[in-house]
């Protein structure tokens, strides 16, 4: 045997690569093989971050109240979920970080800023591999367009509208079926809005223990 090669276990094979699905390589592995700086033999080793763990019911406390609540101060928010303002702060830029807390924002009356009327638009679209691309961005640029959702069924898209009268919805329908792929649409106006934007269930979402 020339020198230089390593000597291996008779049976045992090198593991190079994980599949993005595979459990963690602790709960595969055989013993250890030796540390390697950053390589063993000639091939380059990758090491994969430890996943980071399910959240818990302090953490959906702490969204819970924040939906509700979204300006309450630090210190007040951890003792309504019973933790130190350190140890809260810390688990809230966490959620900020992992993108489960989007954002903040104001919520305003549409009634008080004269957006008395929601129109639910429907569109049906001539189908091709740019069509989507070509109504979202147009639709992107329309400010009383306050909602866009592709959906199933007969049409294609559906969207909410929040204008003062039905003056301006007549200007924005004419607006959307100006966008070169539509080629219908069909409006049903709200009466009275039931609920709106009420905080997300949280029954779903998965935590390490309740």
């Amino acid at each position: 045997m020339g020198a230089g090669r390593a000597l291996r276990p008779a049976g045992r094979k090198t593991v190079t690569s994980l599949h993005p699905r595979a459990r963690h390589a602790m709960a595969q592995s055989a013993p250890p093989a030796p540390h390697c700086g950053g390589s063993c033999g000639d091939r380059a080793i990758t090491l994969h971050s430890m996943p980071r763990p399910l959240y818990d019911r302090i953490d959906r406390a702490i969204l819970d109240h924040l939906q509700h609540h979204g300006r309450t101060p630090n210190v007040d928010l951890a003792e309504a979920v019973r933790l130190s303002p350190s140890s809260c702060l810390r688990r809230t830029k966490a959620l900020e970080a992992d993108g489960v807390i989007a954002g903040y924002r104001a919520a305003l009356d549409r009634a008080r800023l004269g957006l008395q009327l929601t129109v639910f638009l429907s569109l049906k679209v001539d189908h091709s591999t740019t069509t989507s691309h070509v109504v979202e961005a147009a639709l992107a640029d329309m400010p009383h367009v306050v909602a866009c959702h592709l959906v199933s069924g007969d049409a294609d898209f559906l969207l909410e509208l929040a204008v003062p009268d039905l003056a301006t919805y007549e200007r924005v329908l004419g607006d959307v079926l100006g966008i070169g792929p539509v080629r219908d649409a069909r409006g049903t106006i709200s009466i009275r809005t039931v609920v709106d934007r009420g905080p997300l269930p949280l029954d779903a979402w998965p935590t390490a223990r309740d």
